[in-house]
């Protein structure tokens, strides 16, 4: 049997489509890079990374940290997941430049090919419908408009209307669509949180045609009995079997928001999620591959690449970079076995950081370790292992021009708000040691069970881990608006040139 949440980290946002005897799901990658992440799975329980739809984006100021600009919390929500006459298809909104993006491509692995589409649309999805193309959008009032054959924007004269909205008193209107054509009908699936007290809640319209009224109601409200957390938003799909299936997600703290499957049924053609109500802790879900062996999500990374034609290497799929890289100033080849990180301008705070490379962290918890070479540190540099949230924590090694020094930083909430920082600083340092050693083997773990949220940072004295500065409690928080993440970074606050080494990074998942 197999157990939800079906995935133990921050892929939120999902949306699934299933071609021949393989499932794929798209989601949410906000400011980091590579964007737009592609899972494959076979029984739509077990899942592995495929490629990202995109290395770089716009290359905007904001994208790559410049200028004093970031798109934290921004960058591509809400992807919309197609495949048509043998072409797939991913749209998504931009938050941070206001357009909305198509990426298409006759393979998974790609390449894709990136165009525009006129307008900005919120929380998109596509439809086709024999031969035209439609896009479903917004919040609250949610849109329908007929698309160009190519997609490159609405059509003169074609379709567009309200086709629902949300009434009466609610803490978040309808968004998040999804719209289907099954059986001749048009079904469109929202999350909302109706009433004066938050606890996302699926809903689903249905309609004869597109020009017709839609009418529905709420499918899901339920938290998977853990911590009041509604389970809502994503999309469905069909087996080969013919039985379906919605893959939703769930808020579960500061590890984000995580992937949850959900039976469906019908009844008089209209979906009935879960079982009597409730989603499933429990389900079983033939495999159309059973001897498939999938990669893991998460993974150690001994740094050992071989440089490709350019010089460079691939990293594994499973990294991906705050931000849009500066290619120019790292690399996996000047020394064998270490991800080197070298600085070309000056930063305040962890979050100005170029080049900090990032996994997510898995439920309910896990350990990072990796060793840090930081010799060719300057004065004022900053080098370490960091738990990547709006209230982050870190453990990192600096140099003065008395020595090196090993400190923890960390953030305080300013609030219990969801918006989270109004001013960012680089954080209040809760306790220094003095280091002997230019190379230093860093630890952190993370406690995500029940909503604890907590990480602890520690260093390795001969065989003794010690521990540094205090308990970091994390946030889910929509200044970043993303699960925490484990970060490897190196930032300068007096001069430019310093380089650190990191090696044997090692990943262990609490089970």
């Amino acid at each position: 049997m197999n157990t939800n949440p079906i995935l133990k980290a921050d892929f939120p946002d999902p949306d699934v489509i299933r071609v021949g005897d393989t499932y794929y799901m798209v989601s949410t990658t906000m400011h980091f890079m590579p964007g737009g992440v592609i899972l494959r799975s076979y029984d739509l329980v077990h899942w592995e990374i495929v490629t990202h739809i995109y290395e770089k984006l716009d290359s905007t100021p904001g994208q790559t940290l410049s200028g004093g600009q970031q798109i934290y919390g921004k960058g591509m929500w809400a992807p919309s997941f197609r495949y048509h006459n043998g072409t797939f298809y991913i749209c998504f909104a931009a938050n941070d430049t206001k357009k909305t993006y198509l990426y298409t491509a006759s393979k998974i692995e790609g390449p894709w090919k990136k165009q525009a589409i006129e307008g900005f649309y919120h929380d998109c999805s596509l439809l086709f419908d024999e031969d035209r193309v439609y896009i479903v959008y917004g919040n609250t009032e949610i849109h329908l408009t007929e698309l160009t054959a190519d997609l490159k924007g609405p059509k003169a004269g074609g379709l567009d209307r309200v086709i629902v909205k949300e009434e009466g008193s609610c803490r978040l209107g309808f968004e998040g669509s999804h719209i289907y054509k099954i059986n001749g009908k048009y079904y469109v699936f929202f999350i909302h949180s109706p009433g004066d007290a938050w606890f996302r809640t699926e809903a689903c319209y249905r309609a004869d045609s597109l020009e017709g009224e839609f009418t529905g109601r709420d499918v899901l409200r339920d938290d998977l009995n853990y911590c009041g957390q509604g389970v809502a938003q994503g999309g469905i799909v069909d087996t080969p079997e013919g039985d379906w299936y919605g893959i939703l997600f769930q808020d579960r703290g500061a590890v984000g928001r995580i992937p949850v499957v959900v039976p469906v049924t019908w009844v008089d053609d209209f979906p009935v999620f879960g079982v009597a109500g409730r989603v499933p802790e429990e389900l079983e879900i033939k495999s159309t591959r059973p001897d498939h062996r999938y990669a893991p999500l998460f993974v150690s990374d001994d740094f050992c690449y071989e440089p490709n034609q350019d010089g460079k290497a691939v990293l594994k799929k499973e990294w991906e970079f705050n931000h849009e890289p500066d290619d120019s100033l790292w690399s996996v080849t000047e020394r064998l076995g270490a991800f080197r990180i070298r600085t070309g301008r000056l930063a305040h705070k962890l979050e100005e950081a170029v080049n900090t490379l990032t996994q997510r962290l898995a439920f309910p918890g896990c350990g990072i370790t990796v060793t840090l070479d930081g010799s060719s540190l300057n004065p004022g540099d900053y080098a370490g292992l960091c738990a990547l949230q709006g209230c982050f924590g870190l453990i990192a090694m600096t140099r003065e021009e008395d020595g090196r020094y090993l400190v923890m930083k960390g953030r305080e909430a300013e609030n219990p708000l969801l918006e989270g920082k109004k001013i960012w600083n680089d954080g209040e340092e809760y306790e220094r040691v003095p280091l002997r050693e230019t190379t230093v083997t860093l630890k952190m773990t993370v406690d995500f069970e029940q909503m604890r949220d907590e990480a602890e940072f520690f260093y390795l004295d001969g065989t003794e881990w010690k521990k540094l500065g205090r308990t970091q409690k994390l946030y889910f928080k929509m200044d970043h608006f993303t699960g925490c993440r484990a970060g490897l970074f190196l930032y300068s606050t007096r001069q430019t040139g310093g380089n650190a080494d990191f090696m044997d990074f090692r990943y262990e998942v609490r089970k």
